[in-house]
């Protein structure tokens, strides 16, 4: 498989060298137009420095700049167990040197994707309505096609090609509107032939619009061929390719997304959202998802390299190897696993959309209140008052609340206590500045912090040995 991972590495070098010489093409074009003389060296160099800032802000914040945009939320274990360890074990399967951070996108749209420019630097995140409608199986296969795209060093690559493509973009755009305001006059000085001049200046329009073209299609292209690498890769970790089918079946089918995805993100999606299932031109970021699983799906219970290569011949009908001839030559068949045994298919269902529920209730600082008519009342952090009443039997409550303890020495007043009132579960309460602090089933500490105004909560009831800071 290493083989085939060298592989796409040299070709991702080349397009990023073919993108670089085409950046600076454009940036020496248009600085011709500016001064024929000292213009080609000042416009390479301009696109260089544009390149640059792109480069230093996609490698030092890019990640961030692109989960904020997805409106991504971090989440630990005891918030997602199920997410969580299909993560972990799906880390240790990929051999990578680290558990990349797990993020959740509040959108009933179904899809995940991955970030990093290492893997040792990397997140995954997934959305709401993914992690609500998929099995075991299914996330699992999800997970490792993303953690797949981690190991391979896919990210890092798309980041960079991104930012290629965001430069050669910039660059053009700004030559073409400058236009509207120079009414496309240039000067000529330092002489020259006239005619020379008016063909490097047609050139420059044409090179600025075509340019951007170009690079996105050599972008796009190397992203089809990851896709069917990470795809192989996770039918390998999880030895269950029919779980990653059945999961693109349902995000294929699962509509379009509630809210839309930016055009910098959705290519890094298992599943473009804003690329039609069956597109295959030039411009498309993923292979048509039917063709993905109709190879997943042809692997007829096998699991390895080699039966994904085959398949993907059958389907394709590809005389190229997809995977490389050394990863092929290793004679890597396995028998594929069999499915997970779940409970009852609707119950599980409806446990699943509960679990999500809940997470994303604790994720908006919601205030949850158990009734003893089996009502959960979710109270939103902006209700102010200290009762609530059930809307289904109409017990009114009073909302959860740590209480001031009496300052008896100097700096003690800014400390409060709460009585927990249940062990094993997820527990939320009001701090006196109005945040909601949310006690995890596994906490056991004598008291928390209050992340707005960091006040001391000490918890009634807690083993005081262990302290939560």
């Amino acid at each position: 498989m290493w083989e085939a991972i060298a592989s796409n590495q040299r070709r991702s070098r080349i397009l990023i060298v073919l993108m670089g010489v085409l950046l600076i093409l454009v940036g020496a074009l248009i600085g011709l137009t500016v001064d024929p003389q000292w213009g080609g060296a000042a416009g390479s160099l301009v696109a260089l420095a544009v390149w640059l800032v792109l480069w230093l802000t996609a490698v030092y914040g890019g990640d961030s700049i692109l989960l904020s945009t997805a409106g991504a939320m971090p989440i630990q274990k005891e918030d997602a167990p199920r997410l969580w360890n299909v993560v972990e074990e799906m880390t240790i399967a990929g051999g990578l040197p680290l558990m990349p951070a797990i993020y959740l996108i509040e959108s009933d749209a179904l899809n995940a994707f991955a970030v990093g420019r290492k893997p040792t630097v990397a997140a995954v995140a997934v959305t709401s309505g993914l992690l609500k409608r998929l099995t075991r199986d299914e996330l699992q296969g999800v997970i490792a096609h993303e953690l797949s795209h981690i190991r391979n060093l896919d990210v890092r690559f798309m980041t960079l090609a991104s930012v290629m493509v965001g430069a050669i973009a910039i660059l053009a755009d700004g030559f073409l509107r400058s236009l509207r305001f120079t009414g496309g006059r240039r000067s000529s000085r330092g002489s020259g032939s006239g005619q020379a001049q008016l063909i490097i200046f047609l050139l420059a329009i044409v090179v600025a619009i075509l340019a951007p073209i170009c690079a996105q299609i050599l972008y796009f292209a190397c992203s089809r061929r990851r896709e069917f690498l990470a795809d192989a890769s996770a039918a390998r970790l999880t030895r269950y390719p029919d779980g990653l089918a059945s999961a693109l079946e349902k995000i294929a089918c699962g509509g379009a997304p509630t809210e839309p995805f930016s055009r910098a993100l959705a290519p890094l999606f298992i599943v473009n959202p804003l690329q039609s299932g069956l597109a295959a031109g030039l411009f498309a970021t993923h292979p048509p998802t039917q063709m993905r699983i109709e190879i997943l799906r042809a692997m007829g219970g096998r699991a390895g390299y080699l039966d994904y290569e085959s398949a993907y011949k059958k389907v394709c009908g590809e005389k190229e190897a997809c995977l490389g001839a050394r990863t092929l030559g290793e004679g890597d068949s396995v028998q594929a696993r069999t499915a997970t045994a779940e409970p009852e298919p609707q119950q599980e269902a409806i446990g699943r959309a509960r679990d999500v529920a809940g997470l994303l209730g604790r994720l908006g600082q919601f205030l949850e209140i158990p009734c003893a008519c089996g009502m959960i009342i979710k109270v939103p952090p902006e209700f102010k008052q200290s009762e609530v009443v059930c809307p289904r039997c109409g017990t009114t409550h009073e909302v959860p609340s740590a209480k001031p303890i009496e300052a008896q020495a100097a700096g003690a007043a800014r400390e409060q206590t709460y009585q927990r009132k249940q062990a094993g579960a997820w527990e939320s309460f009001r701090c006196a500045c109005g945040q909601t602090v949310q006690l995890s089933p596994l906490f056991a500490g004598s008291h928390v912090v209050c992340p707005a105004c960091k006040s001391t909560i000490m918890i009634a009831g807690a083993k005081p040995e262990m302290v939560v800071k």
